[in-house]
Formats: C-alpha cells, sequence, structure tokens
C-alpha cells in the first residue's frame, strides 16, 4: 500500500508553534506506511490546490485574541474555492495550538480549525491522550497536562525562547502526531476495504 501523506500546516510568527509542529511531525514520521510534510499557511496561501496532494492535515496556529493568526484565516479563506467543489471531503483533520497563557482561550482556536474543517467535510480527529497528572506525574511532565481532547494545546511562557515549552507538551505533540498517523492509516485500510468488497 502506498505511504499515506500527512502535511502538517502551521502559522507561526516566534516560532513556538513552529517548535511544537517539528515535536508533531517526529511522531507521525515514527509511524510506518506515513510520509509526513511541514508546510506554511502563509505558502499555501497562493496555491491552496496544493492540499489535493495530501490525505490528512494537522492545522496548526498560535492563539490571537481567541482565535487562529490573521495569517492563518487568510490561508483558510484561500481555500474556498475547494469548499465550492467539495475537494477535500473524506479526508482527515486534526488541530493544535500554542499560547502564552495556561487557558489564553486555546479552546476558541480549535473550534474555529474544527468548523473550517467539518465545512470542507474532512474527518476529525481530536487528542485521545490522558492527563498524566491523576496517576502521579509532575504536572509540567504530564501527557495532555492541559486537558485538552479537541485537539493538542502547548503552553510557552510570554517572551519565553522558542523550544522553552514543558516537557509534558513536547511528550504529548509527539504522541499526539503518532495518534494522527495511526487514524489515517485505519482510515486509509477501511476505505480499501470497501474498494475490494
Amino acid at each position: 500500500m502506498k505511504k499515506q501523506q500527512l502535511a502538517i500546516i502551521f502559522h507561526s510568527a516566534h516560532g513556538h508553534t513552529a517548535h511544537i509542529a517539528g515535536h508533531i511531525l517526529a511522531g507521525a514520521r515514527s509511524v510506518p506506511g506515513i510520509e509526513a510534510h511541514l508546510l506554511k499557511a502563509e505558502d499555501l496561501t497562493s496555491a491552496p490546490d496544493r492540499l489535493l496532494d495530501y490525505d490528512g492535515f494537522v492545522f496548526g496556529s498560535p492563539t490571537y485574541l481567541g482565535s487562529v493568526s490573521g495569517t492563518f484565516k487568510t490561508f483558510m479563506d484561500a481555500t474556498g474555492r475547494l469548499w465550492k467543489s467539495h475537494a477535500l471531503k473524506g479526508k482527515l483533520a486534526a488541530a493544535f495550538t500554542v499560547s502564552s497563557l495556561p487557558s489564553g482561550d486555546k479552546q476558541s482556536t480549535l473550534l474555529s480549525l474544527f468548523v473550517f474543517a467539518m465545512q470542507h467535510g474532512m474527518v476529525w480527529v481530536g487528542n485521545a491522550i490522558l492527563p498524566e497528572q491523576r496517576s502521579g506525574v509532575p504536572e509540567e511532565e504530564a501527557l495532555n497536562r492541559l486537558g485538552s481532547w479537541s485537539g493538542l494545546m502547548a503552553q510557552a511562557g510570554h517572551s519565553a525562547p522558542a523550544d522553552a515549552f514543558p516537557p509534558g507538551d513536547i511528550k504529548t505533540a509527539q504522541l499526539f502526531g503518532a495518534n494522527v498517523a495511526e487514524a489515517l492509516l485505519r482510515m486509509a485500510c477501511s476505505e480499501k476495504e470497501k474498494v475490494t468488497a
């Protein structure tokens, strides 16, 4: 079976979102049968048809004032003609976001990305990772320490270096990438079974 193509599409103004995207990429690439790529949202705005080359997407944006960044929204708007033909229908979608505060209204950003994916008829994958604090792991080291199931949330302090994330956020990003990749493979196997049935 051909490798499934997964695009991690993101905007990062200060490097934090890019850093998390890189760990999601590493997690996705750890899954045999997946070919994963990092793509900048701003590079796709003038060429949204490039999305047709992929089987699934992980969308990532920093949370600015409770939503995606202006750059990421411009990319979303550029996919309008693909929406008219439902060209992305049935493709897998997931999302992540980063902010400088533990909450920061990140849920609003994930909901914006969810609605975007639903309008295109995509199949959504959440973040099925149980928070480890409940089993005694220190909060900074815990998987899904921010308790998000609709997508991945990560937090870096205000004006912190791009790689200044708690270990738990890094581990969560890698596992999230692997989980999304595995979901994409299961979806591909299911489609193959339908064709051969």
